[in-house]
């Protein structure tokens, strides 16, 4: 039973242990490709950003050219201005010294127009750009047309007559976001992911600022940084579905786990169906009332062991228990089948475990004891024959015994089947001489053929022309065995519970009080004198307390069982008066 259960809760335990190694491979797998890929787009869109960054701050490098060109110069700047304006951009000015004079398109950027380099917000990164000869970008920053921009400043510097550089001012585009790279974020967004753009505060500053990020949680980003004039820019990117493949990950586990359960579940059907076939195999061996092989199982398995070992020694025994039929007829099948349960078990505790035990059938076993001869079984067979065997009936011990006969292989038998045949011929040369005893096999025994009258011993005393009962031949104990059907109707008891009972199973107790002492002493006196039991007359008490007038005739015989025994036939002294006056009358 526990193996039963154990094994497949281990299989099923051992199976969560695998699922839960593929489940980690799988995730560590799919965790290392999405980083991978997400690595990947980060750079591609981060450079795609870059460059769309870029594209704005050459509108500043071109006006710088012309400025260049034209010695500090521009002319139709609102027509120049309008040809590089673009959806992403909200507007393109001048700042000569840092002051902020034109600004296209001009109508509500007027609030523009402020002094770059004094300003408390946009003085400091202005001048570094200034000084350090760099493009600079500022903000996000709210527009006061609405939504955000970036602010992009490119210095421009030119030579004085004396070929000295001075610097002139700002050419400046302010970027809007997130139209600037709308196009980028939109196509990572539909790859799906989260994305977040950052620039550092200022050039001298580690502190990055969000610019613009995507409604949904970077967790654990990759990153990808550019740099832009002296700024630095970081494009991180998380997968929206996390970097967790779970729609792969429960497909494996409820696979996996179903797979783990059915093969518990298999093992389990295996296991039951591996116990019952052996439970069968074993029934289909077995002889159910004495638990040793019946005749089939033992033949198969004396087959093996012989044929697996030629060239060992092997005494084959063949037994049956005497005047079996008496037991059954006497005290019923039950008590029969008590005395085989019996004498099985005393095989089994007298034999060594190697000796293989059957039952051949009816009252008749079998044994095999391997490496073993004539000299060495003898005295084992003699012991276990003469072993005192007895079964219980009504409180009392009564004693059975056993026919049984021995050959040895391969001394006589050149295979199983002779071996069987070799005992069986003892078994039969014992039962012709007496019963209760053991004989081995030997030349010269010839095979006799078992003969049975045919007749069962209650079917033959119930059908006696005749009452008969018998009981003990003994003075003190004179116990009553048995009484025949006829018995029981001429002296009216319904059944022989129902004498044994009201006679306390004694003959005495069947006769009138005052004729015992002399019908007893009669009897007695015959059987003393060497002569059997003659005619004796007597009244005999019936079940109702009356008594009955009989005549018996008896005859002592010798039991294995009870001793000496009497044997008695009833006749109706009255009937047998009338009918025999009126035949010796005529």
């Amino acid at each position: 039973m526990k193996k039963k259960t154990l094994v497949p809760l281990i299989i099923f335990l051992l199976g969560i242990c695998l699922v839960g190694l593929i489940v980690y491979k799988t995730d560590t797998h799919e965790k290392e490709q999405r980083h991978i890929t997400a690595q990947l787009n980060a750079a591609t869109y981060g450079e795609r950003i870059k460059n769309e960054i870029t594209n704005g701050i050459e509108i500043t490098n071109t006006l710088k050219q012309i400025l260049i060109s034209e010695n500090g110069e521009i002319h139709q700047f609102e027509t120049i201005a309008g040809n590089l304006m673009s959806d992403s951009i909200e507007s393109i000015q001048l700042a000569p010294n840092g002051v902020v004079t034109d600004i296209y398109p001009a109508d509500g950027n007027e609030a523009g127009k402020i002094d770059l380099i004094h300003d408390k917000d946009r003085g400091k990164i202005s001048c570094y750009a200034r000084d350090n000869h760099t493009i600079i970008t500022q903000g996000p920053f709210e527009l006061k047309q609405g939504g955000y921009g970036i602010a992009v400043r490119n210095p421009v510097y030119l030579k004085d007559e004396n070929e000295q550089e001075y610097f002139w001012g700002f050419t400046i585009v302010i970027l809007r976001v997130p139209d600037i790279f709308s196009d980028s974020l939109h196509a990572l967004s539909n790859f799906g992911y989260d994305y977040k753009i950052l620039k550092t505060d200022s050039p001298w500053s580690d502190t990055y600022k969000v610019v613009y990020q995507s409604d949904g949680q970077t967790n654990h980003p990759v990153s990808y940084t550019f740099t832009i004039g002296d700024e630095n820019w970081k494009f991180e990117v998380t997968p929206k579905s996390g970097w967790r493949n779970n729609s792969l990950l429960i497909i494996i586990i409820g696979l996996f786990l179903t797979i783990s359960l059915l093969l518990s579940i298999l093992t389990r059907v295996w296991l039951v169906t591996k116990e019952n076939r052996n439970k069968y195999q074993i029934l289909a061996h077995t002889d159910s009332l004495t638990g040793v092989y019946n005749r089939y199982g033992f033949d198969e398995l004396a087959e093996k062991m012989i044929s697996k070992n030629p060239q060992t020694h092997f005494v084959a025994a063949l037994l049956d228990i005497d005047d079996f039929k008496f037991i059954n007829d006497i005290y019923g099948h039950s008590y029969g089948d008590r005395a085989l349960k019996i004498l099985a078990d005393s095989m089994k505790a007298f034999f060594p475990s190697d000796a293989l035990l059957g039952r051949n059938g009816g009252d008749e076993f079998c044994i095999l004891l391997p490496n073993c001869t004539f000299a060495e079984a003898d005295v084992q067979l003699q012991q276990f024959t003469k072993l005192s065997k007895t079964f219980s009936y009504q409180g009392k011990e009564h004693a059975f015994y056993i026919s049984l006969g021995y050959a040895e292989y391969p001394t006589f038998a050149s295979d199983r089947s002779q071996l069987m045949r070799f005992a069986d011929v003892a078994l039969y040369e014992i039962k012709l001489h007496g019963k209760n005893g053991c004989m081995a096999y030997r030349e010269g025994l010839q095979s006799g053929v078992r003969k049975q009258l045919g007749f069962a011993f209650k079917d033959i005393s119930e059908h006696l022309p005749g009452a008969f009962i018998i009981y003990r031949a003994d003075k003190e104990d004179d116990e009553l065995f048995y009484a025949n059907d006829e018995f029981l109707h001429m002296s009216g008891y319904k059944d022989i519970d129902e004498l044994f009972k009201l006679t306390k199973k004694s003959f005495r107790n069947l006769i009138r009080e005052d004729e015992q002492q002399q019908i007893e002493s009669s009897i007695w006196e015959q059987i003393d004198n060497g002569n059997e039991n003659d005619y004796i007359h007597f009244h005999l008490r019936k079940a109702d307390g009356a008594y009955l007038s009989v005549l018996d005739h008896g005859r002592i015989v010798e039991n294995q069982q009870y001793g000496k025994v009497f044997y008695v036939l009833f006749m109706d002294w009255e009937d047998m008066h009338i009918r025999y006056s009126d035949k010796f009358s005529r």
